[in-house]
């Protein structure tokens, strides 16, 4: 299959970056068939708007090298990329953004220099951590999980479509990300509770065809926002 990538408007770093739409977790996960390259090639094909690089199970030499290669994919098809929970290799990746969660560096701690380049998200998983958030120097919150799913059993049970709202009502102005057991089916009831952007790992990661996986996601987000 030859590869064309997407007409869209380029992507820079820092406080121009946007941060809505669909959000592919590239992760490195032993159980997905698909390492996080490709996996976040996959992603761009099908018509992502944001790629974020999640590695719990490698060294920082092996997330580097998955990061230089991301960003020249991401940059060629002109999609934002965000690397999660390390702003130091977010710099060193060159990354658009770095994602945190709540046992990482507080935002506000980060250094000068990586705030002016990075744009920064921060995940949350009650009502209580999404005030918290909104306190904080942050550009989108991410509240999950939405549904029951085994890449977040440490966040506990799905919190459901009601709790998204409330979560995106309290988050506002800033925009919510929404993850957590999102696929194709529900991705546009997601955003008609109030989510600005939905992530995934699974609902694409472990499709037979994680292009057209994307491109489903894509096209039912984009359904849900025209509402």
């Amino acid at each position: 299959m030859t590869e064309r990538a997407p007409s869209r408007a380029p992507v820079t770093a820092g406080a121009a970056t946007p941060v809505l739409g669909l959000h592919v977790l590239a992760d490195d996960d032993p159980r997905w068939a698909l390492d996080p390259v490709a996996q976040a090639r996959a992603a761009c094909l099908g018509g992502t708007q944001v790629v974020q690089l999640r590695a719990k199970h490698a060294t920082d030499r092996q997330v580097l090298a998955w990061a230089a290669a991301i960003r020249a994919i991401t940059r060629r098809y002109r999609v934002v990329f965000f690397m999660n929970d390390r702003f130091d290799l977010a710099l060193a990746a060159g990354a658009d953004g770095v994602h945190l969660g709540q046992d990482d560096l507080p935002p506000g701690r980060l250094p000068q220099r990586a705030r002016r380049r990075l744009r920064v998200g921060l995940s949350t998983h009650s009502t209580e951590q999404v005030r918290a958030a909104c306190a904080q120097e942050v550009d989108y919150v991410a509240y999950g999980p939405i549904f029951a799913t085994p890449t977040q059993e440490k966040a506990g049970e799905g919190r459901g479509l009601e709790a998204l709202s409330e979560a995106a009502r309290l988050a506002a102005p800033l925009p919510l990300v929404a993850i957590g057991g999102i696929d194709a089916e529900r991705a546009r009831r997601v955003v008609e509770a109030g989510a600005a952007g939905l992530a995934v790992i699974s609902a694409v990661a472990a499709a037979p065809d994680p292009v057209a996986a994307t491109r489903a996601l894509a096209r039912w987000f984009a359904a849900g926002a025209d509402r």
